[in-house]
């Protein structure tokens, strides 16, 4: 995957015909787990009672072949961006710091048997209770440890030492 495909932004308009259309936008569709996921909400058309909006990271888990398969989905985060009625033409704006968050990278089809896969999920609730929601795939990746590969003396590696004919785990 070259730079420009892995820092593409997501934009998505959705909505319900004549009642809600809404854009979202996120900077990226792939973030390291210590960034930040930054984003805008935009009210196109808003005529019905909005309650609240949140938006939720959910980690998608699978595991296992065919009738042996295990699924499980957790939220990781929940939280309210919005609470009120929007009006047509407002913005909200989205800062969802990834660094206390218990998450782990996007693994895809780990030898066909395991993967794990994150969305992030915007609701709208309505006053009648009513849940209107869009998932979108995100990708976690773990960025390389900066001082893990800073050489120690005699051009060792922390945790690791040179055996005359292979490295060795200390």
């Amino acid at each position: 995957m070259n730079q420009d495909t892995a820092q593409q932004g997501i934009k998505m308009e959705v909505g319900i015909e004549d009642c809600l259309h809404i854009e979202f936008e996120f900077d990226k569709q792939r973030y390291h787990l210590q960034d930040v996921i930054l984003g805008k909400i935009y009210f196109l058309l808003v005529r019905i009672k909005i309650k609240f909006m949140e938006l939720a990271v959910i980690r998608r888990e699978a595991a296992g072949v065919g009738p042996n398969s295990y699924n499980e989905s957790e939220n990781i985060v929940k939280f309210e961006l919005m609470d009120g009625a929007p009006i047509k033409g407002e913005c909200v704006p989205i800062r969802l710091f990834l660094s206390h968050l218990d998450l782990t990278p996007t693994y895809r089809s780990v030898n066909n048997v395991f993967s794990v896969k994150y969305y992030l999920n915007l609701v709208l609730v309505d006053e009648e209770d009513r849940r209107y929601f869009k998932q979108q795939e995100v990708v976690f990746w773990r960025r390389a440890d900066e001082q893990s590969a800073v050489p120690l003396e005699g051009g060792q590696h922390r945790g690791l030492r040179m055996a005359p004919d292979r490295m060795v785990n200390v």
